[in-house]
C-alpha cells in the first residue's frame, strides 16, 4: 500500500512556501502534521510561522490549517524547529521551538493537538551549554523527539556561536555547528541540557540537525546530519540519552547530501530512516559542500540501526527535509518536502505518503 496527499501547498494562505516538517502519532492514534509556513523569501530568517494540520483517521483525511505559533506574538524573527513527544504516561504532547534562534519555547496539548497551552520560555534550560560552547544561535530537532522507555523525553539540539556569513550582513550563520541535546524526567515540567555530542573539529564539520532513537537494550543512537568530507551520516551513542556519548562513527550505509532526515523505531523494533540518498549535483553547482535535495529514500534496520538490508525511493524527484510516524494499525507515514518551484528550498509542497511494510520491503 502507498498512497499520497498534499497537505501544504506553496503560494497559499498567504506563506511563500512551506517547509521543515513534522509529524507525530499521539497515544489516541490521531496524527499531527506541521510545517513552518514562510512569509517574504521563504528563507531561514524570514517571518516564519508553524501551521498544523489533524488526521482522526490515520491519514486519509486532514482537517483545516490552524496555527499553533505565529511569529507576529513573539516579536522579529521566526518561529522554527517545532518538535513533538507524544508522552505515553499521560497521554499529552509537549512541543518544543525557537524564536529568531534565540529563545526557546515549550507548550502542551492535552487534547491531541486540538488545543495548545500558552507558551512558556525555557531558554535558561539552555544556558548552562554556554560553559562547553559559546552559542548564539539555537535550534531544536527537528522532527520529532523521544521518550525513552524510563519515561525520560529527549530532544536533540544544535548550536552555532553565529560567525558563519552563509545568511550575509546582520544575520547569524548557523555555521560552525555543535551538537547536543535536552531532556525532561517530570513530563516536561522541567528541561536539562545534556552533554556536547559533536562539534566542529577536526574531520567532523558542521553537525547539527539531529534524529533520536532507543535501540533495543535502552541505549539512544543519535544521527547527525554533518558537512563532513565522507559524505556519510554520523552516529553517536548514549546510555541515557544526555551524558557519557560515544565518539561519532560515519555510517558507511547512509549517504549524507547535507540535508536533514528522518528516523523512527517501529512497533516491529525494526527502525526506518528516510533522507535524500544521493551525492549528485544536478540541481546544485558541482563545487558545493551540499548535494541535491532529491531521491527521497526509507531504508530499513532489522538490527538495531547496524546495517541496512532494505531500501525504497519513495519520492525520485526534488525531495528534501521529512519526518516519520507510525499509526496504531502498523501504517508507515513520511511528511516530506516535495517538488521545487523556482529555486531549490522553494518547496512546492509538503507532502505525507502513507504505505505499509511489504510496500517497503517488497
Amino acid at each position: 500500500m502507498l498512497d499520497k496527499s498534499h497537505l501544504f501547498e506553496a503560494r497559499t494562505h498567504g506563506y511563500r512556501t512551506y517547509r521543515v516538517p513534522s509529524i507525530l502519532r499521539t497515544e489516541s492514534d490521531v496524527l499531527l502534521a506541521t510545517a513552518e509556513a514562510r512569509r517574504g523569501r521563504g528563507g531561514d530568517w524570514d517571518g516564519n510561522d508553524v501551521v498544523m494540520r489533524r488526521s482522526v483517521d490515520g491519514g486519509g483525511s486532514w482537517g483545516s490549517l490552524t496555527v499553533p505559533a505565529s511569529c507576529d506574538a513573539y516579536g522579529p524573527g521566526p518561529i522554527s524547529n517545532f518538535v513533538m513527544i507524544s508522552d505515553r504516561a499521560n497521554g499529552a504532547v509537549h512541543a518544543l521551538y525557537c524564536h529568531n534562534y534565540a529563545r526557546v519555547f515549550q507548550m502542551r496539548s492535552d487534547d491531541d493537538g486540538a488545543t495548545w497551552s500558552e507558551a512558556v520560555e525555557i531558554t535558561a534550560a539552555f544556558e548552562p551549554l554556554r560553559e562547553m560552547y559559546p552559542w548564539r544561535v539555537i535550534a531544536t530537532g527537528p522532527g520529532h523527539g523521544i521518550q525513552l522507555d524510563n519515561g525520560r523525553l529527549v530532544v536533540p539540539l544544535w548550536m552555532s556561536d553565529g560567525t558563519g556569513g552563509e545568511f550575509g550582513a546582520g544575520k547569524l550563520g548557523h555555521r560552525p555547528s555543535a551538537v547536543a541535546s535536552i531532556h525532561s524526567d517530570d513530563h516536561g515540567r522541567t528541561w536539562h541540557c545534556g552533554e556536547i555530542v559533536v562539534g566542529t573539529e577536526g574531520e567532523f564539520i558542521n553537525p547539527s540537525e539531529t534524529l533520536p532513537v532507543q535501540l533495543r537494550d535502552g541505549r539512544v543512537l543519535f544521527n547527525i546530519r554533518n558537512e563532513c568530507a565522507r559524505h556519510r551520516r554520523l552516529v553517536s551513542i548514549s546510555a541515557d540519552g544526555a551524558t557519557g556519548w560515544s565518539k561519532p562513527a560515519f555510517d558507511e550505509a547512509l549517504l549524507e547530501p547535507v540535508c536533514m532526515g528522518s528516523l523512527l523505531k517501529l512497533s516491529s523494533g525494526e527502525i526506518a530512516f528516510a533522507n535524500p540518498d544521493n551525492l549528485e549535483h544536478e540541481l546544485t553547482q558541482p563545487d558545493a559542500v551540499a548535494h541535491d535535495r532529491k531521491r527521497l529514500t526509507v531504508k530499513l534496520s532489522r538490527d538495531d540501526h547496524a546495517t541496512w538490508p532494505v531500501s525504497k525511493v519513495l519520492e525520485p524527484g526534488p525531495s528534501s527535509y521529512s519526518d516519520l510516524a507510525q499509526t496504531a494499525d502498523g501504517t508507515i507515514c513520511c511528511i516530506y518536502e516535495n517538488g521545487i518551484i523556482t529555486r531549490p528550498n522553494d518547496t512546492q509542497y509538503v507532502t505525507v505518503a502513507r504505505f505499509d511494510l511489504d510496500w517497503l520491503a517488497g
